[in-house]
């Protein structure tokens, strides 16, 4: 992709690769692509032109003109690929939760992300060795 310049076509080809837009997705709004769609709206408009930025989830709705639960499905989405994290956002003297992209720098929040899958592919194979493991013994045992 890296010979691709359009921030657009980049982003939706990521969000496609990584799972966030479901396969054959299509915005179920009044959205006439996926570029004005809540979820790829949420993503670029929110939280990567303003990286730096704690968003209140009251506050995305607002921008983005949909519900707090659409918002709050699509962050999870995001939270759970370890994009977003949760920050303190000052509103009217007092600390309520917002989110932003992870260190506010998706270079390195993408770098946690792989952290944690290569984690999970360790475990995964511990798990696959240990089950091997087990029918060896079993079939042994019967032998």
């Amino acid at each position: 992709m890296t010979p691709l310049t359009d921030l657009d076509e980049v982003a939706i080809i990521l969000l496609n690769q990584i799972g966030y837009f479901p396969k054959g997705y299509e915005p179920h709004t009044s959205a006439d692509n996926i570029k004005e769609s809540v979820p790829y709206r949420l993503f670029v408009e929110c939280f990567l032109e303003r990286m730096d930025k704690g968003w209140l989830v009251e506050d995305i709705a607002t921008v983005l003109g949909t519900t707090k639960a659409t918002v709050y499905r699509h962050i999870n989405k995001l939270k759970g690929f370890d994009l977003l994290e949760e920050v303190g956002v000052e509103v009217e003297g007092s600390k309520k939760k917002g989110y932003r992209i992870r260190y506010g720098d998706l270079s390195k929040a993408w770098n946690f992300t792989e952290a944690h899958v290569e984690m999970a592919m360790k475990n995964y194979r511990q798990t696959i060795d240990h089950l091997q493991n087990l029918v060896e013994k079993k079939r042994g045992k019967k032998k």
